[in-house]
Order: structure tokens, then C-alpha cells, then sequence
């Protein structure tokens, strides 16, 4: 039997890459044996075989055809007189255990009928989900579908995503909507953030409260961090224990299991607001962030109004505390079968243990070195509770410092190095790093809402792997799967919720179901096409980033410009130029026959300068452009008119747009070298990035318009190309410390003739911050003849107490730098 299985896989293998079905995630194997095809229609029979035990799997397929298609088929348990065509089979198949992995299945279409089979039930709900995408995506009650047959399993056992309703808040039928969301691309866990600073959304009896204090703030922030003014608004909500029973089985019936997340012991304002006792300091009220707007009272305890990380923690010092917690997980546990909880663990200032006698006690009491293992300690004695419970706790990866608790499973969000330390220990692991797999990051490089900041598209998405280079076979044996974060600070509703999520979910549902081997960027763009017709069909919004033109900066070949290159995904592209007038003058003989859905891509420059404006169009998907001075520059995709007998625009239907300003300075895509390479976290185009002649005006939303070092100076030569005059440097650069962020400490710029022998020009620590947290630094001297220019640009090290991150290495964030 295992002989005939392993020459059938091999079979699949050899066929795949001809394969021309398009389902996401892409299965492991694939064949198409014929041209034959299988019509599905009204009169097609469900037949349920031996071992199948329920109707289940047959209620989940009518379900989906009668949600988007208006009819269900009929169904009946096999017997002697079953039809044998013009069925759909649902069966379980004992596979040997060798040959099996969980959640595998087979999907075979013949002529006459689809089987589908698998030693699991969740093996067959998956191999439902592979049968619906090869459904269309429009309405009709007659399918034509080609013969194939499909042999699929998942790559990693944890295939996750994450909400965040503490900052905003989101009923019980967009839980349900986003658990469908999950269910569709074969994904398994749903991590589900209850707790935090700005509100407890899980009702616990014994401490009610928690919900009907924790639950509500008296207003919020307005705008990006620190905001604009706060909006008075009393807002809150919380789920009643038995909406989470339902939802929880909601989610059972779709093989996805919930992960509860309780914050202890940072983020845990909203419950000390409801219990002041579970502070270091009860009688002292909350602090919050002076350049925010506050609402309300600000005595006493109070829920957060806005994000960021605060002071005011669980006290490690007071049996109370613990005895609270176990109270709030007891009732946690009872709610979700989960194996694993969610406690956090991140984030967590120490300012207040420090002060705090009770805290030094036990940490006297108990050996401890410092507040790092006092949190340990703390950590530790949840595990223990949990385990005794038959739970494993999980935390995010600050659950390391100070000693990791025996049994508990690391979630690696602050990059990659938690997790590869924890898997080194044996330890499980979940990555979850920021880049590229927080979806709360902008997904387009022109965002028009406000984002987090960060920028995190879906070709970055789909290029991540989850088990670390720096690993061995045996130590990535560790990496349990990843999942990608939703959180929602700048997320008020679920529209904008799906808008983050996809297309992005589809590709980190290709990350982490498919084998390495089968996972083509390529090949999935197709795929994903029509996967943007489904998310049209589910009601689903999403973000047009991906067939969003993309841009990107290059100098020229003689270092005497920019080359700006503009892409887009659409077909059909014509190649049409015009004069100022916007009338056709010229027409290539190689357009291809043209119809109502062809484009036009057409590339405007508007000088800042004058009115004058030049339009030209691409043969191609890619135009580059040749950029030699300040100007704003502009692309537009258009449909072309149906019907005329010439390739002549539509300018009624313009499809999206994109501009760029270019500002130039004698430094303007010069040869740059950094003395040390950024961060591969934040490397933009390299140390181009910084002559680039692109200045960020969104802040962190345009991340990839920063170069960044984590606890080091960046230090820059620019050659000039010949000896010029200078008499001033610019420094632009960011501020955002709630994201560990710091301005620099200082900047410094040098002259040479040679590149060799070095002149001091200038040094300041004076530093303008702005109310958009940007940043210059402005280097002016006496006017001095070089080629080549060096910027050094201090990093402010390590951050202080009383701030988020304190303890890590600052973040040094480096935009252009301009030279006069």
C-alpha cells in the first residue's frame, strides 16, 4: 500500500507544474489526466460513504452553494442503490499512519463524479474549501469543471490570525465573518486579543467589574498618535460569556480552534481602573501622555485613551494579584477548550516595581536579580496554574527575559531573534515578526487612511518563511507555524478590517499551508486575480494596493538624475502618445485587438515650476522616467474607449493614479556608501534610500522611505561626482518613540576633496521635531569646495525608563539628506 501511495505522489509531483486550476493555498500535488470535464448542477448528488460521521461535511458544501449561489444539492448516505454518476462522494479513508499528515485529503474530479476523501474530518472540510475555489466566483446554477485530482496537506500545524478587539471593539457577527474568513483559506487558529489599556472585553462573573468599568473609556485620541484632540465619546462593549460559547462552537465547526489572549502583567490599565487594589500604587490616579488630549475625569483609576505603553502594571508584590488572575482564568478556561492561553507577557515597564515595596519583597524573598526575573517569577506561577489545568500557556517573546517558563510556547513578534533563541531551548515557537506579518502596517506606499505606520505588502507577505535561517533541521522542528497580527488601534470598524486583511491573508495562507517547493510569486499573482473575484463575491472590502501602480527609485547610469520606474498589474497596456492638448498623434501597429476592459497606462509630469505638462503612455507594464529636477510626476492607468476604431483613452474612466514629488539638492542620486548596512528590517532601497530625492511626508506610514539601525549611528559618504561648493547638510529623519522610535542624538558633517583626508564642517544637537513627528537637523557652514561629503547621525542608544521598549536599543530612523 505505502509503495502504490509513493509512486502516486510522485505521479502528482511530475504533473503539477502543469496544472491550470487556481486554488489559494496551492495544494502539494496536482494532476490533470484529460481534457474531460465534470458539470456540476442542481441535479448533482451529495453521497456520504462509510465513516462519515455526519452530515456535516455535505450541510458545510450546501451551505457555501446556497450562500452564493441560491440552491442546495440533494443528499443521501451510500447504499447499494446510490447513483454513480453525476455525484459528489464524502468519504473517510483509513490511510496507513505513515502516509497521512493531519489535515490532508484527496479531491479527485472525474467525468462522472468528485471524491473527496480523508482520514480526518478536518481533512475533508479543507478539501470542501479546495472544491468551492474551483467553483467561479459569479452567479450560476451549471458548472463546468476540469478533471483533476488533488493530493494536499499543510505545511505547519499552526496557521493563524490574530484581532485585536481591546482597542476597538467588534461585534459577534464580524467574529463569525472573520472566522469564515480564516476557514476559507485553511487556516486553524484564531487568536483573539480580550484584554487591554483601552478595554476588558470578556465578561468574567466573578469580577463584574471588570466589563462595566474596564469596558468603556471615556473618550479617544482623534487622528494618529498623540492625536489631534480626543473625540468625548464614551465607547466600549464586551462579549457576555455565552456569546463566547457560540462563537467559540461557531469556529469548532469550522476546524479552527480560538486562542484566548488575558494581557498580564503590562497593558492592564482598564483592570486596574475596575480594581485599583491590583496596583503597586491604588491611590495614585492613571497617568497619560501630556502632548494627548484627555476626556473626563482624571482621578483615580482610569481605562486608557489612548496607545501606547504605561506604568501603571498587575503588582508582582501582592498575593491578590495572582489570586485575581487565577479567578479571571478559571472562568477563561471553562469558556475555551483551547490548549493553549495567551497571557501576554510583553510591553511590561518596571518603573512601578522598582518603587513598589511589595514588589522588592519578593524579589528578596525569592532570590530574584532584578525586576526582568521578578517578571519570570510572575510568568512562571501562571504556567504552572495553567499546566496544572491541562493548558500551555503561550507569551509574547519579553516572556524570555529573566528565565523562560519550563513548558511555555513563545510567540516571536519584536522580529525573529525570540524565536530563534526559544527553539534553541526547545521551546515551541509561533513567529509572528512585525515585518512583514503585522496586517495593522500600511499595504500600499500611498496609504489614504491613517495605519500604524510600517509598510508591509502582500509581496513581502508572500516572500516570508517562517523557520529562521539560523536554525538547524532539528531546532526548526520547534517553529509551530506563524500567524499575522490585526491590531486595531487605527481600526474602527470591520470594513476597515477586511480592507487590512486582504489580499494579504491569501498569501500568508500560501506561506503557511503550502510546501516551500510549490509557492511561486509568479504563478500565484494568476491565482490571486481570481481570488480578488471571490473577495468580491463574499461582500468582502479590499485593498487595490496590489494593482496600485508600484514605483521605485534608481539613479542613472551616470549618477546625473533618477530613473523613476512605474509598474502596473493591469493587461492590455497601449502604447499612445499625446500632446499637451491630450489629441492622438501616434499609434504602434503592435497593439493587440482591444476591447471595453483594455488600459491604458499613461505617464503625466507636471513641473512645479511652470504649467506645462507632457503626457506619454507604455507599450509595457513598466515606463521609466528620467528625472532631473524638483517636480511632481504622476502615472494614471485608464480604460480605453469600446467601440472607436482607434486606441483612443477614456479619460471619464481614469482606474487609479499615482504621484511622486521629487525635490533635488546636489546630493540627488549620487554614489552613496554606508560605513555600516541598515537593519533588514527597514532597509528601504539600501543607502540609496537617503539621495533618493524623495522626501516622506506621511511619517511611519511610508516606512519604506526610512533606512533604520536598531541601537547604532548611520554614518553616510555622498560623492559629489566632482568639487562643488556646499554650505549646508539636512538631516530628515523620524520621531515616534511609542514604536521605539527615538530621534537622533546629534549629527555631524565632514568634507574631503579626496574621500581620504576628512574636514569638520559642522556638529549640532539641535534637533527640530515637528507635530507630524518628523525630524531635522540642519548642518549650516561657511561655504566650502568638496566631492565627497560625510553625515554621521548619532543613534540615541539604549531606552530610558519610563518609555516603551525601556531597556532595548533605540531605533534610528534616517530619511533624505539633502546637500546645498
Amino acid at each position: 500500500m505505502r509503495l502504490i501511495i509513493c509512486l502516486f505522489i510522485l505521479c502528482l509531483s511530475l504533473a503539477g507544474k502543469a496544472q491550470r486550476i487556481k486554488i489559494i493555498p496551492q495544494p502539494a500535488f496536482i494532476i490533470i489526466p484529460s481534457e474531460e470535464r465534470f458539470i456540476l448542477n442542481k441535479k448533482t448528488m451529495i453521497v456520504l460513504g462509510h465513516g462519515v460521521n455526519s452530515e456535516k461535511m455535505s450541510d458545510v458544501l450546501n451551505g457555501h452553494l446556497q450562500k452564493f449561489y441560491g440552491f442546495k444539492l440533494a443528499v443521501q448516505k451510500f447504499s447499494g442503490k446510490s447513483p454513480v454518476s453525476n455525484i459528489i462522494t464524502i468519504s473517510y479513508s483509513p490511510l496507513p499512519d505513515d502516509s497521512a499528515k493531519k489535515g490532508s485529503y484527496h479531491l479527485t474530479i472525474k467525468k462522472g463524479a468528485i471524491n473527496m476523501s480523508s482520514r480526518y474530518s478536518d481533512g475533508l472540510f479543507y478539501a470542501i474549501q479546495s472544491l468551492v475555489q474551483l467553483l467561479p466566483p459569479g452567479k450560476a446554477t451549471s458548472f463546468s469543471l476540469q478533471t483533476t485530482t488533488i493530493y494536499d496537506y499543510p505545511r505547519f500545524e499552526y496557521r493563524g490570525m490574530h484581532l485585536d478587539v481591546s482597542r476597538h471593539f467588534f461585534p459577534v457577527s464580524f467574529i463569525k465573518k472573520y472566522i469564515d474568513y480564516l476557514a476559507l483559506h485553511k487556516m486553524n487558529y484564531f487568536h483573539w486579543h480580550l484584554t487591554d489599556d483601552q478595554g476588558w472585553r470578556i465578561e468574567i462573573k466573578k469580577h463584574p467589574k471588570l466589563t462595566s468599568v474596564g469596558g468603556w473609556r471615556n473618550g479617544t485620541i482623534i487622528g494618529r498618535y498623540p492625536g489631534t484632540g480626543n473625540d468625548g465619546i464614551k465607547y466600549g462593549r464586551f462579549y457576555t460569556q455565552e456569546e463566547i460559547k457560540e462563537v467559540v462552537k461557531y469556529a469548532a465547526d469550522r476546524y479552527i480552534t480560538i486562542v484566548p489572549e488575558i494581557e498580564m502583567p503590562g497593558h492592564a490599565s482598564a483592570a486596574i481602573a475596575a480594581y485599583p487594589e491590583l496596583s503597586c500604587f491604588p491611590d495614585q490616579s492613571t497617568e497619560y501622555p501630556k502632548e494627548c488630549t484627555w476626556s473626563g475625569p482624571t482621578a483615580g483609576k482610569q481605562v486608557q485613551q489612548t496607545w501606547g505603553v504605561f506604568d501603571d502594571v498587575f503588582c508582582a508584590g501582592k498575593e491578590t494579584t495572582f489570586e485575581f488572575l487565577e479567578d479571571v482564568l478559571k472562568e477563561v478556561l471553562e469558556l475555551f477548550p483551547s490548549r493553549y492561553i495567551h497571557v501576554g507577557g510583553d510591553e511590561c515597564p518596571k518603573t512601578n516595581w522598582k518603587k513598589c515595596p511589595a514588589c522588592q519583597q519578593r524579589m528578596t524573598d525569592n532570590k530574584l536579580k532584578n525586576e526582568h526575573e521578578l517578571q519570570s517569577y510572575f510568568i512562571q506561577r501562571i504556567e504552572k496554574y495553567l499546566k496544572s489545568k491541562g493548558r500551555t500557556l503561550i507569551g509574547w517573546d519579553e516572556i524570555l527575559e529573566g528565565g523562560l517558563a519550563p513548558n511555555a510556547m513563545v510567540m516571536s513578534w519584536r522580529g525573529e531573534q525570540g524565536g530563534i533563541d526559544a527553539a534553541k531551548q526547545k521551546h515551541n515557537v509561533i513567529m509572528t515578526p512585525g515585518n512583514p506579518v503585522y496586517f495593522d502596517h500600511s499595504q500600499s506606499e500611498n496609504e489614504d487612511s491613517v495605519t500604524i505606520g510600517g509598510y508591509n505588502p502582500i509581496e513581502k507577505v508572500y516572500a516570508y518563511e517562517p523557520i529562521p535561517k539560523e536554525l538547524n533541521e532539528e531546532e526548526g522542528k520547534y517553529i509551530m507555524g506563524a500567524q499575522a497580527n490585526l491590531w486595531t488601534e487605527y481600526i474602527k470598524n470591520p470594513n476597515k478590517a477586511e480592507y487590512m486583511l486582504f489580499p494579504r491573508m491569501s498569501a500568508l495562507s500560501e506561506v503557511l499551508w503550502s510546501t516551500k517547493e510549490n509557492r511561486d510569486w509568479d504563478d500565484f499573482q494568476k491565482r490571486l486575480i481570481v481570488q480578488l473575484k471571490r473577495y468580491g463575491q463574499w461582500k468582502a472590502n479590499y485593498s487595490k494596493a496590489y494593482l496600485s501602480p508600484k514605483t521605485t527609485v534608481s539613479p542613472t547610469p551616470a549618477n546625473d538624475g533618477l530613473l523613476w520606474t512605474v509598474e502596473h498589474k493591469y493587461e492590455h497596456p497601449a502604447m499612445i502618445r499625446f500632446d499637451a492638448r491630450n489629441r492622438l498623434v501616434e499609434r504602434k501597429e503592435n497593439i493587440p485587438p482591444y476591447n471595453k476592459n483594455d488600459i491604458a497606462s499613461v505617464t503625466r509630469y507636471v513641473s512645479l515650476d511652470t504649467i506645462e505638462r507632457q503626457i506619454q503612455a507604455t507599450v509595457t507594464n513598466t515606463d521609466s522616467i528620467t528625472i532631473k529636477r524638483t517636480g511632481v510626476y504622476g502615472s494614471t492607468v485608464y480604460k480605453l474607449k469600446p467601440d472607436t476604431p482607434e486606441a483612443i483613452v477614456d479619460y471619464s474612466f481614469p482606474i487609479m493614479s499615482v504621484y511622486q514629488t521629487f525635490y533635488f539638492n546636489k546630493a540627488t542620486g549620487k554614489k552613496i556608501t554606508l560605513a555600516k548596512q541598515a537593519d533588514s528590517k527597514y532597509p528601504g532601497d539600501g543607502a540609496f534610500t537617503l539621495v533618493n530625492g524623495v522626501i516622506n511626508e506621511k511619517g511611519f506610514d511610508r516606512s519604506g522611505e526610512f533606512i533604520a539601525f536598531n541601537g547604532k549611528d548611520c554614518e553616510a559618504i555622498i560623492d559629489l561626482g566632482a568639487e562643488k561648493e556646499i554650505s549646508s547638510v539636512v538631516v530628515n529623519a523620524l520621531k515616534r518613540r511609542s514604536s521605539w522610535i527615538w530621534e537622533p542624538a546629534g549629527a555631524e558633517a565632514l568634507g574631503s576633496a579626496d574621500g581620504i583626508n576628512w574636514l569638520p564642517l559642522k556638529q549640532t544637537t539641535d534637533i527640530r521635531v515637528f507635530k507630524d513627528e518628523k525630524v531635522k537637523i540642519d548642518l549650516s557652514f561657511q561655504k566650502t569646495p568638496v566631492r565627497y561629503v560625510k553625515v554621521i547621525i548619532k543613534n540615541r542608544g539604549t531606552i530610558p525608563e519610563g518609555n516603551a521598549g525601556a531597556g532595548s536599543k533605540a531605533w534610528l530612523f534616517v530619511d533624505e539628506i539633502e546637500v546645498e
